[in-house]
């Protein structure tokens, strides 16, 4: 018979205990303000009450994840719940709120320990329990007392140790490392510095592979420095604006370090674009030369005549000369570094509207690539494969971790599935750079096509550029092991967070933590930081913040920090959740509400394969939620059954009174949902 032991802690909070009950009564709340509770999902639709199921996980340190369901024997409002482990229901835990003349309310844990509590996970001492609910009650009490809190902290490191850790300052050939310093120095952390310093340390490795074949280091050097030759015979050099509009291939990169050889600024143009979008960003920006695939020819069929036109990719009758033709006919006269280093411009995602130029700033050095590689171990040498669009902020921010590690690029100019897997296995690529909804792809491919590649080189999946549903990170770290990473960040910040494996299993929605030398604050609408818990604009500072749209607007900054655009909180232990972006809130019927935790909610049901929720005009509330649904092949739901499934776990207002099946949702080249087409209508 296992033995049973009882701890007790008491806390006080200096708040009634209608306030206090609040977050108790609330058990999803429990992650804000309860350290090492990382998640708290609702299982059962019995809604807050005695009966109600929960599965909650508990990372109490870096290697102790425990997930149990859990269920609430006794819910007494304003009093007390008792909460018991279905996998072990000898463990129970009780808090009871008592008020202390009506002001203060103590709040008492009791719990079973012992061998009971060490088999359903819970070998915890008094003393840690006792340090636990005081860190809790204060916490607790900040929140309550509007106590500004919402700071992440400060991650502490080293460039240097990091890009070590990683084999970037290895030990060369002297006289190697000397140019390849050189390099770094005449050219700094540019794409062009990136591979001249590769060139001079590595010329030999290979650099890219794509459908025309197998580039060395060396080789980029030389056909980027013949195209950059025969660009300037067009009259292409400092501050030239020149657009680019390819699909991933090697010519896309080349034209990059052409054009940073002359100094010229670069418009990363989004392939999903219109005819009449690409011409708006031409006359925009000033551009005086397009570089395109020739299948995008029908999207330049408003480009000014007086615009240079070059091909990048063949694709059907020769109209311009392409980069080949320059390569081949152009000399290798080397280019001396510009006074101020070419820009490149990349257009936001344009899913909340009209698309704008972002100027990426030149990296001031190694801290860029460091600061993603002190929370993703790639390493010197790697082979990545990269899916995501090359004109996007993920993509190219690949490349530019790529450069710094000497890593050789698969590039495959269109995503399908199957080809991507089948180039991992056959190239042994250890990293896959990629957006969510590829990887949703590659989950949906049926097991036995997935079981035809050996994936075992895979140590690294970095995912951005959009939300990744919680039922997916648990399932495609269930299939493919613990190699997800999520990163979240914008056009404008870079990179504001990574959630490595250990914090997507404990939860799986989270957008993780600061990488080094990053710093987020949630503030709310006066640039006052929010108290513990509270939902705010989500702020970020890092050495990669954007230096404004190119038609002179900028983000709200506050002491450094920049917006971006986005509200979410932090939880008790640092990790960063995003609620949405702060122009899909709603307010309906006097609420906030944000549609992404009805998406949460919603794309758990086995039924559905892809689902989005806007918010839309309403004659009585203000507004309301409108549900837009793909279900899976041969799956049926009816929209009350939707409607009754999100009112069992949250909140009237935020249930969706419009509920649409529909075939697909519309998407941009990224796969991000573009909103603004279900709202306006025009989709």
């Amino acid at each position: 018979m296992m033995r049973t032991e009882l701890i007790e802690a008491r806390a006080m909070v200096p708040f009634p205990r209608e306030r206090v009950w609040q977050i108790i009564g609330s058990p999803e709340l429990y992650p804000r303000f309860v350290h090492g509770i990382s998640s708290c999902e609702q299982l059962s639709t019995e809604g807050r009450r005695s009966g109600a199921q929960y599965r909650i996980r508990m990372c109490l340190d870096e290697d102790n994840l425990i997930e149990q369901d859990i269920q609430a024997l006794i819910y007494r409002k304003n009093e007390q719940i008792v909460w018991s482990s279905l996998q072990c229901p000898e463990y129970w835990l009780s808090v009871q709120l008592d008020s202390v003349r009506g002001k203060k309310t103590q709040v008492t844990i009791e719990m079973s320990t012992g061998e009971v509590g060490r088999k359903a996970g819970f070998g915890t001492s008094e003393a840690d329990v006792r340090g636990w609910l005081q860190r809790a009650a204060q916490t607790v009490s900040d929140h309550l007392g509007g106590v500004p809190g919402g700071w992440s902290k400060v991650v502490p490191g080293s460039a240097n140790r990091t890009l070590m850790r990683a084999g970037v300052a290895s030990v060369w050939h002297p006289v190697r490392g000397a140019r390849q310093l050189r390099a770094i120095g005449q050219w700094g952390s540019t794409v062009v510095g990136g591979y001249m310093a590769a060139a001079a340390a590595a010329p030999k490795d290979l650099g890219i592979r794509d459908e025309r074949g197998e580039f060395t280091f060396g080789d980029i050097e030389e056909r980027s420095t013949r195209l950059a030759n025969g660009l300037a015979d067009f009259g292409i050099g400092p501050r030239s604006r020149v657009g680019v509009l390819c699909r991933n291939h090697g010519g896309l990169l080349e034209s990059l370090f052409a054009c940073g050889l002359l100094g010229a600024d670069v418009v990363l143009m989004n392939t999903g674009l219109s005819a009449a979008a690409v011409a708006d960003v031409i006359d925009a920006h000033g551009v005086i030369a397009l570089l395109a695939d020739d299948e995008f020819e029908a999207l330049a069929q408003f480009v000014p005549p007086e615009v240079i036109r070059i091909s990048t990719w063949p694709g059907g009758v020769r109209r311009y000369d392409s980069i080949e033709d320059l390569i081949d006919g152009s000399p290798r006269t080397r280019f001396r570094p510009v006074d101020k280093p070419g820009r490149i411009v990349v257009l936001t995602s344009g899913t909340s509207g009209t698309p704008k130029g972002a100027r990426r700033p030149t990296p001031k050095g190694p801290g860029a690539a460091a600061a993603i590689l002190s929370r993703v171990p790639m390493m010197a040498g790697e082979k990545m494969m990269v899916a995501a669009p090359l004109f996007h902020t993920w993509g190219l921010a690949a490349l530019q971790i790529a450069m710094a590690l000497r890593a050789s690029l698969t590039l495959q100019r269109k995503f399908e599935p199957e080809d991507t897997l089948y180039a991992i296995a056959e190239h042994d690529c250890t990293a896959l750079i990629a957006a969510p909804i590829m990887l949703q792809r590659i989950l949906d491919l049926p097991p036995e096509v997935r079981g035809r590649y050996d994936l075992s080189s895979l140590r690294a999946v970095g995912s951005a550029g959009a939300a990744l549903p919680g039922w997916f990170v648990t399932e495609f770290m269930d299939e493919f092991g613990e190699i997800l990473y999520n990163i979240y960040g914008s056009t404008e910040v870079s990179w504001a967070s990574v959630a490595d494996p250990m914090d997507l299993r404990a939860a799986p929605t989270t957008a993780g933590r600061c990488p080094m030398g990053t710093r987020i604050a949630i503030l709310d609408d006066t640039g006052t930081p929010v108290p513990p818990g509270v939902d705010g604009h989500i702020f970020v500072g890092n050495d990669m913040l954007f230096d404004g749209y190119t038609d002179g607007a900028r983000p709200p900054v506050r002491n450094d920090l920049m917006g971006t655009g986005d509200r979410g909180y932090l939880d008790a232990d640092g990790r960063l959740f995003i609620s949405g972006r702060s122009d899909e809130m709603i307010v309906s019927g006097g609420e906030n509400v944000f549609p992404r935790p009805v998406e949460e909610i919603l794309i758990s049901l086995p039924q559905v394969q892809e689902v989005a929720v806007v918010g839309v005009p309403d004659d009585e509330w203000g507004q309301r939620l409108a549900a837009y649904m793909v279900l899976h092949k041969g799956a049926h739901l009816d929209a009350d059954s939707v409607r009754s499934y999100v009112h069992s776990r949250l909140a009237r207002f935020a249930v969706p009174r419009d509920v649409f099946f529909v075939r697909e949702l519309p998407r941009n080249a990224i796969g991000k949902v573009v909103k603004r087409l279900l709202v306006d209508g025009t989709w």
